[in-house]
């Protein structure tokens, strides 16, 4: 089982600083936590970064409508990322940010290698110009038609609806974000990385085994399309690094970002004494792998392995891609309580409940996995409490009970122990394949071998023969030993379970290499529950946790669900449909949810707490027309008296549209 000791950097991409973890982001991080913990209990070196992506217009504008300026929202978000991960047992050597005075002097030599090598080049285009604002407008600050699936209110950078990319310029009926003008066609200097000048350095190494064989078909398709040159800059006002020889113009948020893998290891690199040069300078022999997210395999398999090349550094020895996460066989949904985030699930259910779950689905393509909650709790009590755990449980009580707490100096079944010990070959292969599925099933055969021979021997029928209580002893011993090497498989999985169980086994941290040699003739400790079943209920209040907040959204979306029992017509007369201008739009302190709107019935103003913050913007939604409830009687809610409702549809989060009327419709008009 011996290895030539190996050299390994990981990353994980990059968590965006402007909204919390969830489930869905988990996948990933867990993902490369098991992998390097795996690199780790092997005995290899094996450092793990990562950073917060704390810069791009989505970060701007969040800061601009909580009042505080981007840096201080970074900051916050930073916090919050890191008592998620560290709650989930995300092991980080390094945690840093992309604005980092680390990043921002890597993201600069990079960029003037890559200019003075001519791989630069600078030319002027058409962008949109706010007339009023008098700026020219980033993506983000244009809102318009999709002009392939013609969805409102979409970017203009892409669209949220049928997931297309495009220019602003092909954005229908474009509006300004800042002040609701409609953008001017102006010509702009902007900065262009080439590209194509790489196509035949990204064939070969794309076809050389960096990346998996889903990604590398999906890279011949845009090979075939052909390679277009990527824009690199973004005017002002934008929350990032200005170009160092072009005041007003910044770096593209995707140029720094992944530069942040190498700063966050620069940060490292000055706490611990290790070589930046080793570990990123061309031809370095150190590995570096890439986890990722399927959506992002575009920038980190062609942009970003051509900017290191081009700049003088080493490439990827291999990114990795994974798929989407669905809860209950669905997209993520807010409305149906499967918007899970990662401080819910906290409060209610031990990390390695999912730790483990997700193992259990992980294979080593790009394919989605779904969290089945039923079967989540199915799966772990059965798998984890009721074979691994049930065999230390099992055991423990009679080496204390007849063998004064010691093992025995031998095992009763040297053959079923190199059975156990022999395994490793292959459960390694899966882990370093990043396999887990596979590995947790062969993990979970010897589990079931381990509770055969315990219930073959029947340890608690012959312990009533006191003649046979050193036999006892033997049966317990094998028994632990076995479920010795099962935590030792599943150390990368279950890091504090195993914690536990070394502390019950009285041993030191296990390493893969003590699964040659069986633990005999040791005093254990009294054993303690090592992890405790998963309680429906508990998994019941998560779903209720994250569901909407029906009590704090009188103009906000309802729960998915059965249509309500019908009303005749002369009932449904009686609502007073009336059109509304928006005159005022607001945060509610406090509320996670709400926007207090202020609006113009045509001579009459209302208030109404509108649960409709996750889709828009304060500053989107003024001078907008809308549809409300007129004849609402008032509502007292915790923030303050809602004066009616405001119409919204959509599936919650982002996903939430107000029935806008026609332009021509004025305020107070009813909707007949």
């Amino acid at each position: 089982m011996n290895q030539t000791p190996r050299k390994i950097l990981v990353t994980s991409a990059l968590p965006y600083a402007n909204g919390p973890i969830h489930l869905g982001h988990l996948v990933e991080y867990v993902q490369t936590d098991i992998w390097v913990r795996f690199q780790r209990l092997r005995g290899h070196e094996c450092h793990y970064v990562c950073a917060d992506d704390a810069h791009g217009t989505p970060i701007m504008l969040r800061a601009w409508a909580e009042g505080v300026a981007p840096e201080v929202l970074i900051e916050q978000m930073a916090r919050e990322h890191r008592a998620d991960f560290a709650g989930f047992l995300i092991g980080f050597d390094q945690y840093h940010s992309t604005h980092s005075p680390e990043n921002r002097e890597l993201a600069e030599r990079i960029y003037e290698r890559l200019r003075d090598a001519g791989h630069i080049v600078r030319r002027t285009v058409t962008d949109l110009y706010d007339p009023e604002k008098k700026l020219f407008l980033p993506d983000r600050f244009i809102k318009g038609e999709c002009p392939r699936c013609g969805a409102p209110d979409q970017y203009g950078d892409s669209c949220e609806a049928c997931g297309a990319t495009y220019g602003p310029t092909e954005l229908r009926n474009p509006v300004s974000v800042l002040s609701g003008a409609r953008p001017q066609p102006r010509e702009n200097l902007h900065f262009f990385f080439r590209l194509p000048e790489f196509e035949a350095m990204l064939r070969e190494w794309t076809r050389s085994g960096h990346v998996q064989p889903e990604v590398a078909n999906k890279l011949e398709e845009w090979f075939g399309a052909g390679l277009r040159e990527w824009d690199i800059s973004r005017d002002a006002p934008y929350f990032g690094f200005e170009i160092p020889d072009s005041p007003g113009k910044y770096f593209y948020v995707w140029l720094d970002a992944p530069i942040g893998y190498m700063a966050s290891f620069r940060k490292l690199c000055a706490r611990t004494g290790l070589d930046f040069d080793e570990w990123w300078g061309r031809g370095s022999s150190t590995e570096l792998y890439h986890f990722i997210g399927k959506d992002i395999v575009y920038f980190h398999t062609l942009f970003w392995p051509a900017m290191l090349h081009g700049s003088g550094f080493r490439t990827p020895t291999a990114v990795w891609a994974h798929g989407f996460l669905t809860v209950n066989g669905r997209k993520m949904s807010k409305s149906r309580g499967t918007f899970i985030r990662a401080r819910t699930y906290l409060e209610h259910l031990d990390p390695e409940y999912l730790r483990y779950y997700l193992a259990a689905k992980l294979g080593p393509g790009i394919d989605d996995l779904d969290l089945n909650l039923e079967d989540f709790i199915q799966r772990v009590n059965a798998d984890l409490v009721g074979k691994v755990v049930n065999i230390a449980s099992r055991c423990a009580g009679f080496i204390h009970r007849h063998s004064g707490g010691r093992l025995a100096p031998t095992l009763a079944d040297p053959g079923l122990y190199a059975e156990f010990s022999g395994a490793a070959g292959k459960i390694a292969g899966c882990y370093e394949g990043r396999d887990y599925g596979r590995a947790m099933r062969e993990i979970m055969r010897l589990a079931d071998r381990a509770n055969q021979y315990i219930d073959a021997h029947k340890p608690w029928l012959i312990a009533k023969d006191p003649a046979r209580h050193a036999e006892v002893g033997a049966v317990c011993t094998q028994g632990l030993n076995l479920f010795r090497a099962l935590i030792t498989y599943l150390k990368p999985v279950l890091p504090a379970t195993v914690e536990r169980a070394e502390a019950f086994l009285a041993i030191a941290p296990l390493r893969w290499a003590d699964l040659a040699h069986p633990l005999l003739d040791h005093a254990i400790a009294p054993f303690t529950p090592l992890l405790r079943r998963v309680e429906p209920q508990a998994v019941a209040a998560i779903v209720e946790a994250a569901g909407p907040e029906t009590n704090e959204t009188p103009g906000g979306p309802s729960s998915d669900g059965p249509a309500a029992a019908q009303i005749d017509y002369e009932r449904f007369a009686e609502i007073d449909l009336r059109v509304a201008r928006i005159v005022r739009a607001e945060t509610v302190d406090g509320a996670d949810k709400l926007l207090r709107l202020t609006l113009d019935l045509g001579g009459e103003t209302r208030t109404v707490l509108a649960g409709i913050k996750s889709a828009y913007r304060p500053e989107e939604l003024v001078d907008r027309l809308t549809v409300m409830v007129a004849n609402l009687a008032p509502r007292k809610m915790r923030f303050g008296v809602s004066e009616g409702m405001v119409l919204a549809a959509g599936p919650g989060g982002r996903d939430l549209w107000l029935l806008a009327p026609d332009t021509g419709a004025q305020p107070g008009m009813k909707i007949k």
